[in-house]
């Protein structure tokens, strides 16, 4: 007879936030904030399928990583955007119970035909 399963790893996912932040080298994007968009996930490893309880306080609060990016993003001007996710990933690490991130950072109107973006993945996967 085989055990039932209890546990699967659990990946924290946000796609798709949008917001403005202070990033780049061009003449203007150093005078006003562009259009950016933050994919990450979080993965938080082994975790029970079925919870002990419903608890927001026992899991990783999507509405604060959501906060912690845009806080992170908007901190202060940063010319790479090399550097901008790298800071980002770096901060996503520290919170508690995550074993790895991926993000990725896309510029929406550098270009007109294009969007250009950076990927990191940082941690265990």
């Amino acid at each position: 007879m085989t055990q039932p399963h209890t546990t699967g790893t659990q990946i924290l996912t946000l796609t798709g936030l949008r917001f403005d932040a202070n990033l780049g080298i061009l003449d203007s994007e150093k005078v006003a904030p562009q259009p950016i968009q933050v994919d990450a996930e979080l993965r938080l490893g082994t975790q029970p399928l079925l919870p002990t309880d419903d608890d927001i306080h026992h899991v990783l609060d999507y509405r604060k990583v959501r906060q912690i990016i845009i806080n992170e993003c908007r901190a202060e001007h940063v010319n790479l955007l090399e550097s901008l996710i790298g800071k980002l990933a770096h901060r996503l690490l520290q919170l508690p119970g995550v074993l790895g991130v991926r993000v990725k950072i896309a510029k929406l109107e550098i270009f007109e035909d294009c969007e250009v973006a950076i990927r990191v993945e940082a941690g265990h996967w």
